[in-house]
């Protein structure tokens, strides 16, 4: 099992940049697919980015391709997104979720594949 605390969130203008973390709690954080996720208000949440236990597998939604970056440390036990030019429609409390399956090939999409969450860190991005 693992807990996640994310981090970061902000308001920022359009065309700014932030860096959101994920600590996580004990020993299987390494072993765990990691993706990071958002909800804007009235909307379902979706996914954002994934990143395999080793950081060799790595997949972004088209909407971020080219500014957002996920990353991991697992010395650290710490996830990273990377967001760059921001826009306001980036605007969203952002999760980060763990997939349970240890050292699992496969990296996943949707958020009823990951086992645990974050409580979110809210980005709003203004014009």
């Amino acid at each position: 099992q693992v807990q996640l605390v994310e981090s970061g969130g902000e308001l920022v203008q359009a065309g700014g940049s932030l860096r959101l973390s994920c600590s996580a709690s004990g020993r299987t954080f390494s072993a765990y697919a990691m993706g990071w996720f958002r909800q804007a208000p009235g909307k379902e949440r979706e996914f954002v980015a994934a990143i395999s236990w080793n950081g060799g597998r790595i997949y972004y939604v088209d909407s971020v391709k080219g500014r957002f970056t996920i990353s991991r440390d697992n010395a650290k036990n710490t996830l990273y997104l990377q967001m760059n030019s921001l826009k306001p429609e980036d605007t969203a409390v952002y999760y980060c979720a763990a997939d349970g399956s240890y050292y699992s090939a496969a990296v996943r999409f949707g958020v009823r594949e990951y086992d645990y969450w974050g409580q979110g860190t809210q980005v709003t991005v203004s014009s």
